[in-house]
């Protein structure tokens, strides 16, 4: 079972240890914002297959844009290594858990389940997904889906980022999404006021699994 082994705290989990997920722990780091950064989710005795085809569309990235890519990920693990970030590449996210959240805030809060320990977190930044299965993955938390998904993940604490409709964005979209991202967790933090509407969360334990 993954998780076994113990539980840690932190205020986020990014899921993805690749572009998004570094400019995004950078980004928090710059605020002050403790993370933890994690390998994306898999689908564990899921009744249908991962849509693969949906997540591998980066592959039509020009020459420039793979260059320009490769340059700013060296920057960003040189930022993460020297400012002590807490990258865990070795170290997967498989399962997803959504929990009420403390009696003075209607925030959930998350559960990430890794092979070695449960990870708890207020907020979560997905970065390598199909607007269908997070479309999926809402329905499964019991939440109302309206046209704008990322809407729908910001009001229960997830973030995208780096998560295109039909194309991968390019890397300056990817870090221009990371910094809204990251000054956006931040001011939540800052603030410790965070009071979405009542009743739009499920009961503790609902969960969904996901492929990122």
């Amino acid at each position: 079972m993954p998780g076994s082994a113990g539980t840690e705290q932190t205020t986020t989990v990014i899921i993805g240890t690749g572009l998004s997920g570094l400019a995004v722990a950078a980004e928090l780091r710059r605020h002050g914002v403790e993370s933890i950064v994690v390998d994306g989710l898999d689908i564990l005795g899921a009744a249908q297959p991962a849509n693969t085809s949906s997540l591998q569309r980066c592959d039509a990235a020009d020459s420039d844009t793979l260059r320009e890519r490769n340059e700013i990920l060296r920057h960003l693990r040189n930022y993460a290594a020297s400012h002590s970030v807490d990258v865990r590449n070795t170290t997967r996210a498989v399962q997803l858990t959504m929990l009420e959240g403390p009696e003075d805030t209607a925030a959930p809060q998350w559960q990430v389940h890794t092979p070695t320990g449960i990870l708890v977190a207020d907020h979560i930044v997905l970065t390598r997904c199909a607007h269908s299965q997070l479309r999926r993955m809402l329905s499964d938390f019991g939440i109302a889906v309206g046209k704008n998904v990322a809407a729908a993940m910001r009001a229960i604490g997830i973030y995208l980022v780096g998560v295109g409709e039909l194309i991968t964005p390019s890397p300056k979209e990817v870090l221009r999404q990371a910094k809204t991202v990251g000054q956006a967790i931040s001011a939540k933090v800052n603030l410790g006021n965070v009071q979405p509407s009542a009743g739009a969360f499920p009961a503790t334990g609902s969960f969904a699994a996901l492929t990122c």
